[in-house]
């Protein structure tokens, strides 16, 4: 189940990053949203990305069922609220990009240009400079259990890590470097789809006698 999840979220967060990325920029004219291609794309993105947020809820929750016994409460707790965190921060940016849509069809057309740069530039911070950071603290503190554990392979958990640095040193540098964190997602998840029963705890044997 967490491995089916993770790849629903995976390609749904994927379009929204796209979809969003592609249409809000912090350089954007104030008549970007009147276009009737780039408020498509920025409503789609609006509309995906609540179905992205329900999957992920869902992985989060069966990969810590997963660890069973060997769950680590600190790691977890930070794996835990990182992951509650980066969506909270995501659902606000959208919010916020739903915003820019009512407002350029029900308000003053075009907008003014203060308007859309100030909402652009707040929804494009908060995905890719606040809430994909705290993406990858989730992916840290995720691979750190896995190292200790033994639960997924080592190749999968020094991706991890990698992907993690990646995405706290330059995600800012480019609005595309954030779709390290959905293809992650994705290979994590057809890691457990492949390897059914093995991302569990060990169980514990009793003792004769």
């Amino acid at each position: 189940m967490a491995g089916l999840v993770g790849v629903a979220f995976a390609f749904l967060f994927g379009a929204v990053l796209v979809l969003m990325h592609g249409s809000l920029t912090t350089e954007m004219g104030a008549d970007v949203l009147t276009a009737g291609g780039s408020r498509t794309r920025l409503g789609i993105a609006t509309m995906l990305m609540p179905f992205a947020g329900i999957a992920f809820l869902w992985f989060i929750a069966v990969v810590r069922d997963g660890m069973g016994r060997a769950e680590d409460r600190f790691y977890s707790t930070v794996f835990l609220g990182s992951g509650l965190v980066f969506l909270a921060i995501m659902f606000v940016a959208m919010a916020l990009a739903a915003g820019l849509i009512v407002a350029s069809q029900h308000g003053e057309s075009p907008l003014p240009v203060g308007v859309t740069h100030f909402g652009a530039g707040v929804a494009v911070a908060a995905s890719k400079t606040y809430a994909l950071r705290m993406g990858a603290v989730f992916m840290i503190s995720l691979a750190t259990i896995w190292r200790k554990t033994d639960l997924m392979p080592r190749w999968l958990v020094l991706v991890t890590y990698v992907s993690a640095l990646a995405l706290l040193a330059i995600s800012d540098l480019s609005a595309w470097i954030t779709l390290a964190f959905p293809v992650w997602v994705l290979v994590v998840s057809v890691v457990i789809l492949l390897r059914p029963g093995r991302t569990g705890a060990p169980a514990v044997v009793p003792a004769d006698g």
